[in-house]
């Protein structure tokens, strides 16, 4: 893993909230609810992918 896909997620996470607080501003809650189950839903992708890779190099490493 690298430092790079930490500030992936970091990045991910200040633009859902300063999405979802103008949204929350113009009244708009139920679209702010969507763009923050988005943004969740985005960075789960991005750890199941990053997962798929640590299993694959677990694999390698033991010889399984």
């Amino acid at each position: 893993m690298d430092i790079s896909f930490l500030l992936k997620i970091a990045g991910i996470g200040i633009l859902v909230t300063v999405f979802y607080q103008i949204l929350h501003k113009l009244d708009r809650d139920d679209q702010a609810t969507y763009v923050s189950i988005a943004g969740i839903v985005i960075v789960l992708f991005m750890i199941i992918s990053e997962m798929g890779n640590l299993y694959e190099t677990i694999q390698t490493i033991f010889g399984i």
